[in-house]
């Protein structure tokens, strides 16, 4: 298909666009919904096993981008890698040449069990700690510890989540193995 890396079970939409797909590696159990949007002719997508990206995401993979095991993404999700500087102090926007420019370009990690709600935006160099949660139309701007519950725009901690899920998980894969 053009991919760099895919595992079984994998199921793409057939309305997706992706570009760049040889620096895309899907691992298994990975499910990509309508209309979703991936760019990455330049940097890297790396998807772990049982991923979920909703409908209509959009994922700009300049700086690379990795979706570690357990990931989702709901529906509407914007995941930057890369970004203009909009502080005045170069010019933006895809028709100006690159010598006028300033771009944050900086890799963007979710690990394990990370969940980001709909409408939320990722911006370059982020992690998100493993297990962490974002609720619907945040604005993830830093990295975010593990296991907290975030919302609002800057994210900010909430409260923690349960470990509960790791113990579903050894479950789950024990089952699967069988």
């Amino acid at each position: 298909m053009g991919f760099k890396y895919v595992g079984e079970n994998v199921k793409v939409a057939k309305n997706c666009t992706i570009i760049g797909l040889k620096n895309i590696s899907i691992r298994s159990n990975v499910q990509i919904d309508e209309n979703v949007f991936i760019v990455a002719n330049k940097g890297f997508l790396d998807i772990g096993n049982h991923v979920h990206i909703g409908g209509a995401c959009h994922l700009t993979c300049s700086g690379g981008i990795t979706l570690a095991d357990f990931c989702g993404l709901s529906q509407g999700v914007r995941v930057y890698s890369m970004t203009d500087d909009y502080t005045g102090y170069s010019m933006t926007n895809v028709t100006v040449p690159e010598k006028y420019k300033v771009l944050k370009i900086s890799p963007v990690i979710l690990e394990s069990h990370v969940l980001i709600g709909s409408g939320s935006v990722v911006l370059p160099g982020v992690t998100i700690g493993i297990g962490s949660a974002v609720g619907a139309l945040s604005l993830v701007t830093m990295s975010l510890e593990e296991w907290g519950i975030y919302f609002g725009a800057p994210a900010k901690k909430i409260k923690m989540r349960s470990k509960k899920i790791l113990a579903l998980e050894k479950r789950f894969l024990q089952e699967e193995r069988q």
